[in-house]
């Protein structure tokens, strides 16, 4: 049997109807020559219980896990398991038009030094931008670009940070060099990790706005949640301990600075994911999250020194062409609050 050009991997944690919408969504790619892994996190066979007819003979490859095992374990996990040159990553609750794979898998054959493609990413049923990429604060923090905005504001190809996993294509060759998804990171920020260390090693991520995906924003854990702000704050405490140059780790703190002012302003104005939070789960356990991000980013001091070491040793670009690609693709404090 001749090997697929593509695997895409769907992580599932409820394995709700969304699931089901997305496997019925590729299956009208006029791309044919892919496959589908399906990664169970569930840790209660709910894929299996609740769409066992999706996963008979010719369906998706079904993995699952006795318990949850994060995002980027279970990605990890598809991708040992195949031989595809291309690995594409789709969100549970995310629905691709029908040449998404094509367009992607077109725009990265033509670009041999192209390790990833971003995705045209809008919310599912309108027309406003989720991402067009990723964009990349001074304090680590990582936003979609182009969120909330119309999609003809980001109309051709063009160079991207990196994609959001939540609709993304990755070359097997560049996740074979790099080492995949760091499975430390759980939840959450495990894509910026991923992309900043694929551009560490001197591949590019390509912008594909016709390749399209409809997505239900946060579907999972929710636009605010307690295991949401703990996981942001943590994993960008990570990805900065893992990528940022020695001059950009001394400026960071006073960015997140910055950032934490400008949330307790939009806070005070009932705006932002700070005032989403309050509705939600009331504000007065926010500095808990942070001071517990921070006590696990000591924890995990010498794994990500040794991480940081193994990323440097292997550079194929220099610190400053490295801080001239964040600038490039930056996003300030208070833009991040604001989102």
């Amino acid at each position: 049997m001749q090997d697929s050009a593509v695997t895409v991997v769907i992580p599932t944690l409820s394995a709700d109807e969304t699931l089901r919408e997305c496997v019925e969504a590729l299956g009208r790619q006029t791309l044919d020559n892919f496959e589908i892994a399906v990664v169970d996190n569930s840790g209660a066979g709910l894929a299996r219980r609740n769409h066992a007819g999706m996963f008979a003979s010719g369906g998706p490859r079904l993995i699952e896990n006795a318990r949850n095992v994060g995002f980027g374990a279970a990605i990890n996990q598809a991708v040992a398991g195949s031989r595809s040159p291309f690995i594409a990553t789709l969100n549970d609750d995310a629905v691709p038009r029908p040449r998404w794979l094509e367009t992607l898998v077109t725009s990265i054959q033509q670009r041999p030094d192209a390790g990833m493609c971003a995705s045209r990413v809008c919310f599912y049923g309108e027309a406003a931008l989720d991402s067009a990429g990723m964009l990349v604060a001074r304090d680590g923090s990582s936003k979609q670009r182009g969120h909330g905005r119309a999609p003809q504001e980001f109309p051709v190809s063009e160079e991207a940070l990196f994609p959001s996993a939540s609709a993304a294509l990755y070359r097997r060759a560049m996740l074979d060099q790099i080492g995949g998804f760091d499975e430390r990171f759980f939840l959450y920020c495990e894509d910026t990790d991923l992309g900043l260390r694929a551009r560490w090693a001197g591949w590019k991520c390509l912008y594909v706005p016709e390749a399209v995906v409809e997505h239900r924003y946060s579907h999972s854990a929710g636009r605010a949640s307690p295991l949401k702000a703990y996981y942001v704050e943590r994993n960008r405490l990570f990805v900065l301990a893992k990528n940022f140059p020695a001059r950009m780790l001394l400026a960071a703190p006073f960015a997140a600075a910055a950032r934490y002012l400008w949330h307790t302003w939009y806070l005070l104005g009932g705006r932002g994911t700070a005032a989403r939070f309050r509705a939600g789960y009331g504000g007065a356990r926010m500095p808990w999250y942070v001071l517990r991000a921070h006590l696990d980013l000591a924890a995990h001091a010498a794994y990500l020194w040794r991480e940081r070491r193994r990323i440097r040793a292997s550079a194929r670009i220099t610190d400053s062409v490295f801080r001239q690609l964040l600038r490039s693709h930056s996003i300030s404090a208070r833009k991040v609050a604001a989102l």
